[in-house]
C-alpha cells in the first residue's frame, strides 16, 4: 500500500477514536498463537500492559509471514502513541528537544503524488549575529525556492551561534521533524531532500554525511565544510554550488576542494557518491539564484535506505545506528570509519574500529530462509541461519519509526573473530 493511501487510513481511524487504547486488529491466521498473542497484548489499554519484554513471543523464532504482520501492528501501535504529538508539534510549527526549541515555517506546492510528498529541508544562514538578523535570513529562506512538487520547510535555528546548524540538538529536532511530516502531512520517507545556504550550507555539509540515511539527496549552498569530510555520502547524491568569487573563509576554494575529493571517491566506488559540483562564474557569496537549479537536480533521486555499501563515518555529533549497521554507545569513536558491503547472502565487512558491532537485516535485503555468510576483510566469520524476531521489529520501529528501516533479526560482531546472535 503507497504510503500516502496508508497515511489517510491511519489518520481517519485518528480522528474516530477517543480513547488512547488502540482499535483490537484481527489477523487473517486466526490459528496463529503468535499474532493473536501480539494482537491480545496489543488491544489492552497502553497503561494496563505488561512490557512487551515479557511477552513470549518476544523473543521467540517467528516466521516470515509472522513478522509481515508484526511490522504492520506494531508500527500502527507505535504511530498511534505518537501521532498526538507529532501533529501538535506540525500544526503549532514549533518542534522541541531537552532546552532547544525549532520554529519552521511551511509552504506547499503542487499536488501530492500518489506515494506523498516530497519534504525540502532548506537551513537558513547567519550564525554568530543577533537574533534579529538570523530572524531575518530565516524570512528570506522560505521565499528562497520555488518547487514543482512538494512542502518547503524552512526552520528556524534554536541558537544564534555561529555554528547553529552543527550542534548535536539539530540531529534530533530533525529527526521529529521528518517523522512530523511523513505521519502527518503524507510525505514519502524516501523524498526528503536536504539544502541550506551560507551558514545553511555549513550545516548541510556538517549534517548531509552524518544523516544521509535519512535523506535522498542534498545540496549545498555558499557554505564552509569546517572539518567534515564526505565519506558518509556513499549513497547520497550531493550538490555543491558555489560563487566562483566566494574566497571568504576559502569557501571557494574548499567548495573546489571537495570536488576534487567526491571526484576520487567516485573513481575508487563508481557505484557511489554521486555529485555535482557548480563554481558559479563571477559570482560571490550571492549566486543570483543560479543555485535554483539544485531543487530540480536532488527531485531526480530517492533514498536507498538498505544501499548494499555503508560508509560510516563518525562524526563528533555521535549517531548510534546507520543504515543497517548499529554501534553501542560506549565504542563510538569520533573520527572513526565502518565500511560493510554486502551481495546476496553475504556481508563482507571491510573496516570496524568498534569491538562490537550490530548487522540489522530484513526480508528486503536477503534471503533469511538461507544461510547468511559474514566475513571480515574476506575471511569468514560465520555462517548460519538468523531466526526472525518480534523483538528486533519493535526495537527498529521505536528507535527509527520508519518502515523501510525495520528489521527483524540482529547479529553483533564481536572483535572482528565472531559472530554473536542476541
Amino acid at each position: 500500500m503507497h504510503y500516502f493511501l496508508s497515511l489517510v487510513i491511519f489518520i481517519s481511524i485518528c480522528t474516530l477514536k477517543t480513547s488512547c487504547t488502540p482499535a483490537k486488529t484481527t489477523s487473517n491466521k486466526a490459528n496463529n498463537t503468535t499474532i493473536s498473542t501480539l494482537e491480545n497484548w496489543l488491544s489492552t489499554p497502553i497503561n494496563e500492559r505488561k512490557p512487551i519484554s515479557e511477552e513470549p513471543f518476544y523473543n521467540q523464532n517467528s516466521t516470515k509471514q509472522d513478522i509481515k504482520e508484526a511490522k504492520k501492528l506494531l508500527f500502527n501501535d507505535i504511530t498511534h502513541q505518537r501521532f498526538e504529538q507529532l501533529k501538535k508539534n506540525w500544526d503549532n510549527k514549533l518542534f522541541s528537544y531537552q532546552e532547544f526549541s525549532m520554529p519552521i515555517q511551511i509552504k506547499t506546492f503542487g499536488k501530492a503524488p500518489v506515494d506523498g510528498h516530497s519534504l525540502y529541508i532548506s537551513m537558513h544562514g547567519g550564525g554568530g549575529t543577533t537574533s534579529d538578523a538570523n530572524d531575518q535570513q530565516w524570512n528570506n529562506q522560505i521565499n528562497l525556492y520555488q518547487l514543482k512538487e512538494g512542502i518547503y520547510v524552512a526552520p528556524r535555528a534554536p541558537t544564534n551561534t555561529w555554528n547553529l546548524w552543527h550542534q548535536a540538538h539539530i540531529d534530533a529536532l530533525f529527526e521529529q521533524l521528518i517523522q512530523a511530516a511523513v505521519l502527518v502531512a503524507g510525505v514519502n520517507p524516501n523524498k526528503i531532500y536536504l539544502t541550506g545556504y551560507s551558514a545553511g550550507g555549513d550545516g548541510t555539509f556538517q549534517l548531509a554525511p552524518r544523516m544521509a540515511d535519512y535523506f535522498a539527496a542534498a545540496a549545498m549552498m555558499a557554505g564552509h565544510p569546517n572539518e567534515t569530510t564526505p565519506d558518509g555520502l556513499r549513497n547520497l547524491p550531493f550538490a555543491i554550488f558555489m560563487g566562483a568569487n566566494d574566497a571568504a573563509y576559502e569557501r571557494n576554494a574548499r567548495a573546489k576542494d571537495w570536488g576534487i575529493w567526491l571526484d576520487s571517491l567516485q573513481t575508487l566506488d563508481p557505484k557511489g557518491y554521486v555529485h555535482q559540483v557548480q563554481l558559479v562564474p563571477n559570482k560571490g557569496h550571492w549566486m543570483d539564484r543560479a543555485d535554483t537549479i539544485a531543487m530540480e537536480w536532488m527531485a531526480q533521486f530517492t533514498r536507498t535506505p538498505l544501499p548494499n555499501k555503508i560508509v560510516w563515518k563518525q562524526d563528533d555529533c555521535h549517531h548510534h545506528n546507520f543504515y543497517w549497521l548499529g554501534v553501542p554507545n560506549q565504542y563510538i569513536q569520533t573520527g572513526k570509519r565502518i565500511v560493510v558491503e554486502r551481495k546476496h547472502n553475504t556481508i563482507n565487512i571491510l573496516e570496524n574500529y568498534s569491538p562490537k558491532l550490530s548487522i540489522y537485516l530484513n526480508d528486503e535485503m536477503l534471503n533469511l530462509d538461507q544461510p547468511i555468510i559474514i566475513q571480515y576483510q574476506g575471511n569468514k566469520i560465520f555462517e548460519g541461519l538468523v531466526s526472525r524476531k518480534i523483538k528486533t521489529v519493535y526495537q527498529s520501529i521505536t528507535r527509527r519509526l520508519d518502515k523501510d528501516l525495520t528489521f527483524c533479526s540482529e547479529l553483533i560482531v564481536d572483535s572482528n573473530s565472531s559472530v554473536i546472535i542476541p
